[in-house]
């Protein structure tokens, strides 16, 4: 996904910039990248790998590096940015967090009228910053081409810009489905994807950007240059999986969200539950740990954790592309705890299931040191579509996903048809889905969370909710 993070301030912003950019840091694993404003240097930029090494490592000496009153910067899991761009517009830093799912296509219809040129990356790939600034650059001003480039692309866009006078200019992608925030205080403002980075640095709340808003940002006022627009659809994702715990979302906080699908989960099985030889209820960790502490809240059943996530020398950067090499240093960074495991019957809560192969690692490892059962919960519904918006998985293609490839195992492509029993658990088709997923991973039991639960467990209108990866509406 990615994060972003901005500084207008009357002072030296380079340590502000540093500590809200890492705050960023669970967002992506591929790059960091700062850019940085100074009325004596001009713009500046630095960008390096975060693979295996984190961005806090990799930019320790960026204060003898680098030094300004206004900055932007990001982690991104795609494309090395901020992108430094000389243009009509004038030279400018920007950075931007999303997808352009119809690069090809603008590419092509870019190169065939402007004489212009990208510089391409291996294998001819150009990189998606700088397309969205060849797109922006078409217009007269930035507003009009942050709006052409938004409407042009399919997929999503928000924006920050550093322009050459020091002016931050921060656009939200067009439904919102990425939240972008701004705080305040005595010297100046700063702009966010989640709000606790600038709440840590001593900024206080000062509006949350609507869908498709732009505004211009200098250390003395924010200035609306485009007003929101009413529809909005945020990614529910946010919530049970991509969002930091300490993070506020149209006003609803990420941890809190997180126990309340749990309770909603319990409630929903409570009958179940009571007839249930369940010893003890955990959390695939981290995120699926806040939901796990609901659902024993709410079930009475007790809260334990029966094997913890070593992450001093295996932090999440550490993770290589190889899928193979990703599920064997998951399973290294997994430490039982094995009077908590050995002949005991296990609840484990997840924040989703999308491929399965992490969590099929994850039961092997727990019947290998002693469970006598491993029930497993997931508190969201199935992954039936993979995300066009905001490429949360890393799958390449539908069949990727467990619910879809157990759906074409049991009847074909006719059981694509029926996506919405195989959602529901009271159907034959819903019930079949989990028995098979239970088959190939050794789950004792499965459930998921509604998609009415997870709506209710954030408590905002569905109709401003994006549902796409579970349901496929838009």
């Amino acid at each position: 996904m990615g994060g972003f993070f901005g500084v207008a301030s009357k002072t030296d912003c380079m340590a502000d910039l540093f500590f809200g950019v890492d705050y960023h840091s669970h967002l992506g694993t591929r790059r960091g990248g700062l850019a940085a404003y100074d009325k004596e240097i001009g713009l500046q930029r630095k960008i390096h790998k975060i693979e295996n090494s984190p961005f806090r490592t990799k930019f320790e000496h960026i204060f003898n590096e680098m030094t300004g009153t206004s900055g932007i910067g990001c982690i991104s899991d795609t494309d090395p940015q901020p992108m430094l761009i000389r243009s009509n517009l004038g030279t400018y830093a920007v950075c931007m967090i999303g997808i352009i799912n119809n690069s090809a296509e603008l590419i092509d219809r870019y190169l065939s009228f402007s004489g212009g040129h990208f510089d391409a990356m291996t294998g001819g790939k150009v990189n998606s910053t700088e397309l969205l600034a060849a797109l922006i650059n078409q217009k007269s001003n930035f507003t009009d081409g942050i709006r052409f480039a938004q409407k042009s692309i399919e997929g999503t866009a928000s924006i920050l810009i550093l322009k050459e006078d020091g002016t931050i200019i921060a656009a939200r992608d067009l439904v919102g489905r990425l939240p972008v925030c701004i705080g305040k205080n005595e010297n100046g403002f700063a702009v966010s994807f989640e709000d606790f980075a600038y709440q840590k640095l001593g900024y206080e709340d000062y509006k949350e950007l609507g869908p498709g808003e732009i505004v211009e940002i200098t250390p003395d006022s924010v200035k609306q240059v485009k007003e929101p627009g009413k529809k909005m659809r945020i990614c529910s994702f946010l919530w049970s999986y991509y969002g930091y715990p300490t993070s506020t979302y149209e006003g609803v906080n990420v941890e809190a969200m997180r126990c309340r699908n749990g309770r909603i989960m319990a409630q929903n099985e409570a009958e179940a539950l009571k007839n249930a030889d369940i010893d003890y209820v955990g959390g695939v960790p981290d995120s699926g740990t806040p939901h796990a502490i609901g659902f024993a809240n709410e079930s009475k059943i007790p809260f334990a954790r029966a094997f913890i996530k070593y992450t001093p020398t295996w932090s999440r950067s550490f993770m290589p592309v190889n899928q193979t090499d990703r599920n064997k240093i998951a399973k290294m960074k997994q430490i039982p705890v094995f009077e908590l495991i050995k002949n005991k019957n296990l609840l484990f809560v997840d924040d989703s299931i999308v491929r399965g192969t992490q969590l099929r690692e994850t039961v092997e490892f727990l019947y290998e040191n002693g469970a006598a059962s491993v029930h497993m919960r997931s508190a969201c519904p199935p992954i039936m579509y993979g995300c066009k918006y905001l490429n949360f998985s890393r799958a390449t293609s539908e069949l990727e996903l467990i619910a879809r490839r157990v759906i074409l195992e049991n009847e074909g492509e006719e059981g694509f048809k029926h996506i919405e029993e195989y959602s529901d658990a009271s159907t034959q088709r819903g019930k079949a889905l989990r028995r098979l997923i239970c088959e190939k991973f050794h789950f004792a039991s499965l459930e998921f969370q509604s998609i009415d639960g997870i709506i209710k467990s954030i408590g905002i209108p569905e109709e401003n909710l994006c549902t796409y990866c579970w349901n496929g509406k838009e």
